[in-house]
C-alpha cells in the first residue's frame, strides 16, 4: 500500500511529462529535421540538402531585415518597459494614495493578449481612423502621424505598443522586488545624509540586479517569439519593412511554402532564445552548489 501510494504521483505526472516531451522536444528535433530537406508545401524526407536552406536564408534581403528588426524592437521594448516599469514602481513604493487602483491600472494591459493590443493600436495609429484624424477634428490640422504607414517608422509603432502592454509586467516585479527590501537600509543611508536619488541609485538597483536581469529575460524571450502583435498591427508590412524572424518564419512555411526554408529560420530563432536562457540557467545552477 506504501509503495502504492508512493508511486500514484509519478503515475499522475506521467503522462503530462511525456507529452510535453513529446511536444516540445519532439517538435524541436522534427524541426530541425525539416530545416535540412527540400521541403515545400509539404514535408518531403526523401531530399536532404544539408545546410542549403540555411545558406539560402542568410543570403535574402528579407531576413536580414526581419533580424535588424528584432534587434530594434527588442532594445527599445525591453529598455523602454524596464525604465517605466522601475519608474512607476519606485512612485508606488514612496506609499501614494489609491495605490491599489493605480497599480490595477498600470497591470490591465498585460491582461490582454497580444493580438488584442495589435488590434487597438492599429486603430489608434491608423492615419485616416485614431489620433491623428482626432487631431484634426479638435482643429490641429498641421497634425501628423502616419507612423504605421511609413516603411522607415512602422517597427516603432509595434515597440509602442509592445511597451504599453508589458511596461505593466516589469513594474510588479520591480515593485515586488522593491517591497522585499528592508526599510532599515533606506533609513541608515538617509541618516548618513544621501539623498533619495542617491540611494535608489547607489543601494537599492544594485540589489534589485537579481529582479532586473529575470525581467529583461522574459521581456527579450517575448520580443523574439513576437509574431502576434506584429500581425495584429502592420502584418509586416508596408511590403515587409516590419518583418521579424516569427512573421518571417510564417510566411516562408505557410504562405509562399517553403517549410524548408521556414524551419531553418525557426531552428536560428531557437538557437537566439538558447543563447538567452542557457547561459542564464547555468549560472543558477552552478550557484546552487555554493549556496549550500
Amino acid at each position: 500500500m506504501k509503495s502504492f501510494e508512493q508511486l500514484l504521483p509519478k503515475l499522475v505526472l506521467a503522462p503530462g511529462l511525456v507529452l510535453g516531451f513529446a511536444f516540445i522536444y519532439g517538435f524541436m528535433i522534427w524541426n530541425g529535421v525539416l530545416s535540412v530537406t527540400n521541403s515545400r508545401m509539404l514535408p518531403n524526407y526523401s531530399e536532404f540538402v544539408g545546410l542549403a536552406q540555411y545558406l539560402a536564408l542568410w543570403d535574402m534581403d528579407r531576413w536580414y531585415v526581419a533580424l535588424r528588426n528584432l534587434g530594434v524592437f527588442t532594445v527599445l521594448y525591453v529598455g523602454i518597459s524596464m525604465v517605466l516599469g522601475m519608474g512607476l514602481a519606485i512612485f508606488l513604493d514612496q506609499k501614494v494614495r489609491a495605490e491599489g487602483v493605480l497599480r490595477t491600472i498600470y497591470l490591465y494591459p498585460m491582461a490582454l493578449s497580444f493580438i488584442v493590443t495589435g488590434t487597438a493600436w492599429k486603430w489608434i495609429l491608423n492615419p485616416s481612423l485614431g489620433l491623428e484624424k482626432l487631431m484634426h477634428e479638435w482643429g490641429w490640422t498641421s497634425f501628423q502621424f502616419d507612423w504605421l504607414v511609413q516603411s522607415e517608422t512602422a517597427i516603432y509603432c509595434v515597440v509602442i505598443a509592445g511597451v504599453w502592454q508589458s511596461a505593466g509586467f516589469a513594474m510588479a516585479l520591480s515593485l515586488a522586488g522593491l517591497r522585499g527590501i528592508d526599510d532599515s537600509i533606506i533609513k541608515a543611508a538617509q541618516i548618513d545624509g544621501a539623498s533619495l536619488p542617491k540611494i535608489y541609485w547607489r543601494i537599492i538597483l544594485p540589489i534589485l540586479r537579481p529582479v532586473v536581469f529575470s525581467t529583461v529575460l522574459v521581456l527579450s524571450h517575448l520580443s523574439i517569439k513576437a509574431f502576434d502583435l506584429v500581425m495584429a498591427l502592420t502584418a509586416g508590412g508596408p511590403g515587409y519593412a516590419s518583418d521579424v524572424p516569427a512573421t518571417f518564419m510564417f510566411t516562408m512555411s505557410f504562405t509562399r511554402g517553403q517549410i524548408g526554408l521556414g524551419a531553418a529560420s525557426a531552428t536560428m530563432m531557437l538557437a537566439t532564445v538558447a543563447a538567452l536562457v542557457v547561459p542564464y540557467l547555468y549560472s543558477e545552477l552552478r550557484s546552487k552548489p555554493h549556496e549550500r
